[in-house]
C-alpha cells in the first residue's frame, strides 16, 4: 500500500459523511482472461477501490455502512492449490486490518448485505461498472438488466468520489512525479532513437521496456506514429521516413498506480523543415499560454477557448485562416485544425475518473459540455482548484478526410483558406503535452526534468 492505514480510514470517513447514508459498495477488479481462462491480462485494480483501501488483490469488495459507520472487506481466502501456483497471499482479514477495516467476510456475503439493505428500504450506492463481470454481479443482486447498471449507479457516490479524488495530496503529487521521472526516460530515449529506418514498433517497445524495468507499466497504450493526425495511432512495423514527423504520446504508471502523460513531436531527420517549424511554433505558443495563465478559479473551458483564439491568430499569419478571430472560434472553424479538447484531469487514471462519467468529473452546474464539433471532446470545463492535475496538450492536425468533407460542404469558407490548406494535406499532426499541478497562485509543470520541447532544444537533444 502507498499510504498508511490511517490515510485510508480517513478517506472512508470523509466518504461516509459526503454520501450521508445507505450502504456503499466499492468493487475491486477481478482477473480478466486474455484468450483462455488461465492466460490473463496483467491485473489492474479499480482506481477508486485502491483510493479507499490501498489493496491490490483481485476479487475483493469493500462495503461501508454510511449510517452505522461499520466497514467490511469481502473476499475469499485462497487454498493450497492456489498457493502452489501463486505463492503465499495474506488472508482477507489481514488485508482488512492493513487498511483499517475491522470486519472481513467471504465474498458471497455481499449479496446478502445488498438484499437486506434493499428489503429495509435503504439506498445501495455503487459506482458505474465498466467491466461486464461487475455488470452481471450487480444485475443479479439488483434484479435489473446488466446494461442498466451504469444508469443505476449512485450519483451521490459519484460526486463524493470525484470531489475527493480531484484534489491531489502532496503525497499523491510526489507519486505522480515518480511516474514523470520514468516518463522522462521513456521520451528522451525515443528522441535519441528517432531516425530514418527505425520502426515505430521498436520505439514503442523500447519505451514500454523502460517502464517495466522499473516495476512500472505504461499508463495507456503508447501512441508512436508518423501519422500524427490520427489521435490514437498505434505503432506499426513501418520504418521511419526522412523528412516526416513522429508523434509520441506515452506515459508511465508507477507500481502504486499513479500516472504520467506526455506528448512530443519529433523531426525524424533531426531537423524541422521551415513548414514544420512554423506549425510547431504555434502549438508551442499555445502550450506555453496554458502554463502562463492556469490558476485557481479559471475555467478550463475558457482556457481551451484562449488557446483556440491564439491558434487562429497564428494560423491567419500563415494564410491558413482568415476573418475575425472571435467569430471564427465562435463558429468552430478552428476545429479544422484542433479537433480535441485542451486537456484532462490525471491521477490514478491517465484520464482521471473518466469511468465515473465525464459530466460529473469535468463539468458542473456552472459549466456544461459543448455540443460544437471539436470542443465537444473537451473532457473538463469547470473552474480549476488547487490540487488539480491537468494535462496541457494543444495540437494542430491536417486530416485529409476532414479537409475533403468540409471543403465539399463549403464549411466555414469565411474563415478557412482551402487553397492554402490543401498544401498541408500530407503534413500529419503536431501535439505537445505536459502535466501541470494547479497551485494556490498559478500552476507548475510536473517533473524534475522537463522533456525538451522548444524546437531548438529538440534538435540539439536529438543531435
Amino acid at each position: 500500500m502507498l499510504f498508511d492505514s490511517l490515510t485510508y480510514s480517513q478517506r472512508r470517513a470523509v466518504l461516509k459523511e459526503k454520501v450521508g447514508g445507505g450502504l456503499i459498495i466499492l468493487l475491486g477488479n477481478n482477473n480478466a482472461p486474455c484468450n483462455y481462462p488461465a492466460n490473463g491480462y496483467t491485473f489492474r485494480q479499480d482506481s477508486s477501490f485502491l483510493y479507499y483501501t490501498g489493496q491490490d488483490r483481485e476479487s475483493l469488495a469493500a462495503v461501508i455502512d454510511a449510517d452505522s459507520g461499520q466497514e467490511w472487506l469481502l473476499g475469499d481466502d485462497i487454498d493450497i492449490e492456489d498457493i502452489i501456483w501463486t505463492g503465499f497471499v495474506p488472508s482477507v482479514a489481514d488485508l482488512a486490518a492493513g487498511c483499517g477495516i475491522k470486519e472481513s467476510a467471504p465474498f458471497g456475503k455481499l449479496a446478502e448485505m445488498v438484499t437486506a439493505a434493499r428489503k429495509s428500504g435503504r439506498e445501495v450506492h455503487f459506482l458505474p461498472p465498466y467491466r461486464h463481470d461487475h455488470m452481471i454481479l450487480l444485475s443479479d443482486m439488483l434484479g435489473i438488466h446488466p446494461l442498466q447498471t451504469r444508469a443505476a449507479a449512485s450519483v451521490k457516490l459519484i460526486k463524493a468520489v470525484v470531489s475527493m479524488r480531484s484534489i491531489k495530496s502532496d503525497a499523491e503529487v510526489a507519486e505522480i512525479e515518480r511516474a514523470m521521472a520514468i516518463g522522462y526516460q521513456m521520451h528522451t530515449s525515443a528522441m535519441k532513437h528517432c531516425r530514418p529506418g527505425v520502426t515505430e514498433k521498436s520505439i514503442g517497445g523500447m519505451m514500454e521496456g523502460i517502464a517495466m524495468s522499473q516495476g512500472a507499466k505504461v499508463s495507456f497504450s503508447s501512441i508512436v506514429s508518423m501519422h500524427g493526425e490520427i489521435f490514437h495511432g498505434d505503432p506499426s512495423l513501418k520504418p521511419l521516413e526522412p523528412g516526416r514527423l513522429l508523434l509520441v504520446d506515452a506515459g508511465a504508471e508507477t507500481v502504486n498506480n499513479y500516472c504520467s502523460d506526455n506528448t512530443r513531436t519529433l523531426p525524424i531527420s533531426g531537423k524541422f523543415t521551415q513548414k514544420q517549424r512554423e506549425i510547431y511554433s504555434i502549438v508551442e505558443a499555445c502550450h506555453d499560454l496554458v502554463i502562463e495563465k492556469a490558476r485557481p478559479d479559471y475555467k478550463w473551458m475558457d482556457m481551451h477557448l484562449d488557446v483556440c483564439r491564439l491558434m487562429t491568430d497564428r494560423l491567419k499569419e500563415l494564410g491558413l485562416m482568415k476573418g475575425d478571430t472571435e467569430e471564427a472560434v465562435r463558429a468552430g472553424a478552428h476545429a479544422m485544425f484542433l479537433q480535441h479538447g485542451l486537456g484532462h484531469m490525471m491521477g490514478m487514471d491517465v484520464h482521471d475518473m473518466e469511468g465515473l462519467g465525464q459530466i460529473y468529473v469535468g463539468f458542473d452546474d456552472e459549466v456544461r459540455p459543448s455540443e460544437q464539433f471539436g470542443t465537444n471532446c473537451l473532457r473538463c470545463g469547470r473552474r480549476l482548484q488547487p490540487g488539480f492535475v491537468m494535462t496541457d496538450e494543444p495540437g494542430i492536425y491536417f486530416i485529409p478526410a476532414l479537409i475533403d468533407k468540409w471543403k465539399a460542404e463549403k464549411m466555414h469558407t469565411a474563415f478557412l483558406n482551402y487553397t492554402a490548406i490543401e498544401k498541408y494535406r500530407d503534413f500529419g499532426g503536431i501535439r505537445l503535452e505536459d502535466d501541470i499541478l494547479i497551485t494556490p497562485t498559478g500552476c507548475r509543470v510536473l517533473g524534475t526534468d522537463i522533456i525538451p520541447y522548444h524546437p531548438n532544444d529538440v534538435e540539439e537533444f536529438m543531435a
